[in-house]
């Protein structure tokens, strides 16, 4: 073994021979020289030294490049003086007040999930209009209960309710052959597709709609069903309407706020509001035009005779009719909001307002709401609304 060779005053300009004189392993420790210090020197961990706890076949965290030109500097010359070294993964310091690396942007399933938040985010509230856009005008405005049509902060309002979907719901005159018949109609596409109930229109000879900003159309029938009071009409020559949106009536629940938009006696843009009351009422209605009109005219009020728990409501059904499901509610309907909007609490279409039921028959101007009134569930209506445009079941 080759000893080292000090001369003296070799380490007189420092404070220990530890500073500035390079170490090697075969070199002998020589007693007067001061102990090593207690404690052991901090080392930093590589960046790459993975867990116990993981498994081998997880993506390793991604190394600078400083860090690599680094250890490979490391290896091939060692501390820088002429020693062997253990290699650490350590990016190199950047001078004050320079810029730090920039990193790359994620542009993986992070990021495409990132984009599509965006994306749903962006539609929101806007479902129904963007489907409209993008399909066409002239299509049916559907929805779920979710989709408000009035703002978040406003559902529930009656006030906003109303402002936003009194211009889809038009009043009806309908002329008959021994009278007139007057109701109420919801515009389902902007060319002027109109969801009405068939009592309101059937054997009319010439049907006139006026729209809430007071301008009239003339309207043929495009198709009916008598059984389960439904009829679609059609504007001539109109453009640019205002459609609903049909939500979704199986999501509707007993204690539910609703809103009632209509013509009843002619009084165009009636709004009254309530409740639903129940569920799956089954109403019964006549089918027969003759049996309608002939209970108009002596009735003089525009109200339907209709049937409910054996027994029958403003006049006589007759023989010819038809039951259906109903939604009943305490909202005010009166004559004339037959074939009008039932609208939930986010501005949604959920039914046909159709029967409702009149304290008295004697005269009209007794005759008033009790909190009895019917709807035809709005997905009855629009699973039964391609039958309609193709003339109806009764065509």
């Amino acid at each position: 073994m080759t000893e080292s060779i000090r001369r003296s005053g070799e380490y007189e300009n420092f404070d220990t021979p530890y500073q500035g004189a390079q170490q090697h392993a075969s070199s002998p420790v020589n007693p007067e020289w001061p102990p090593p210090p207690a404690f052991e020197p901090v080392r930093q961990q590589p960046l790459y030294q993975q867990s116990a706890q993981q498994p081998p076949a997880q993506q390793q965290p991604v190394v600078e490049p400083t860090a690599v030109w680094q250890t490979q500097a490391a290896a091939a010359g060692g501390d820088g003086n002429g020693g062997g070294g253990t290699a650490l993964l350590t990016p190199l310091a950047t001078e004050p007040g320079a810029p730090s690396p920039k990193k790359k942007r994620t542009r993986g399933p992070l990021a495409l999930l990132a984009a599509v938040a965006i994306v749903a985010a962006a539609i929101g509230g806007g479902t129904a209009y963007g489907i409209q856009e993008l399909t066409g005008k002239n299509e049916v405005v559907s929805s779920s209960t979710t989709t408000s049509v009035v703002p978040s902060s406003k559902t529930g309002d009656v006030a906003s309710i109303a402002a936003a979907v009194s211009p889809s719901v038009v009043e009806i005159s309908a002329t008959l052959s021994n009278g007139s018949s007057t109701g109420s109609g919801v515009i389902i596409t902007s060319d002027g597709e109109i969801i009405t109930n068939n009592h309101v229109i059937s054997g009319a000879s010439s049907i006139k709609v006026t729209t809430s900003d007071g301008k009239s159309y003339t309207a043929k029938v495009v198709g009916t069903d008598s059984a389960k009071d439904l009829a679609l009409i059609k504007l001539e020559d109109a453009s640019g309407l205002k459609a609903a949106t049909l939500g979704d009536s199986d999501g509707v629940q007993v204690g539910d706020e609703v809103v009632a938009i209509g013509s009843p006696e002619g009084l165009t843009g009636t709004v009254t509001s309530g409740i639903v009351s129940a569920l799956d009422r089954d109403v019964t209605v006549s089918t027969d035009e003759s049996q309608g009109q002939q209970q108009q005219q002596q009735q003089g009020d525009g109200s339907w005779p209709f049937e409910f728990g054996g027994q029958q409501f403003n006049g006589d059904t007759g023989t010819s009719t038809t039951t259906y499901k109903a939604l009943q509610t305490d909202a005010s309907l009166n004559p004339g909001n037959s074939g009008g909007a039932l609208i939930d609490a986010s501005g949604n279409i959920i039914g046909i307002n159709s029967a409702m039921y009149s304290a008295a028959s004697a005269s009209s101007s007794d005759a008033g709401s009790v909190g009895l009134g019917f709807a035809i569930p709005i997905n009855t209506v629009k699973s039964d609304l391609a039958s309609l445009r193709a003339g109806g079941s009764d065509s």
